[in-house]
């Protein structure tokens, strides 16, 4: 009887542990919703509609530089440096200064 006591006690324990572990991946889950949200928020506000569907096109291709160029954008957002919208051209002359550079390979048959 005590073992079963005992055996009930620690079931009863790995089930509020689980528990909490649930409730703490759902609120973490929420708050990169939130955080994402408020992202895609601000980047409408500064980016014109042409501009952030170019984004999205480059996320498809290379969503290492779409993330890097968000965060740059965002963080000059934030900084107040940002004056008015930013269009497609000028999208396109910030991506052409972060993009890597391609290298040229030149194959010679011998």
């Amino acid at each position: 009887m005590e073992e079963q006591d005992e055996l009930e006690i620690i079931r009863q324990r790995k089930i509020q542990e689980l528990l909490a572990r649930q409730q703490h991946a759902v609120l973490e889950e929420e708050q990169v919703k939130q955080r994402e949200a408020q992202r895609q928020l601000i980047m409408r506000q500064i980016l014109t509609p042409e501009a952030r569907e170019r984004l999205a096109n480059m996320r498809m291709a290379r969503p290492e530089i779409v993330e890097s160029v968000e965060n740059q954008l965002l963080l000059l957002a934030q900084s107040g440096r940002i004056q008015q919208q930013i269009d497609d051209a000028t999208l396109r002359d910030l991506l052409k200064r972060i993009m890597p550079k391609k290298r040229e390979i030149k194959i010679e048959r011998r």
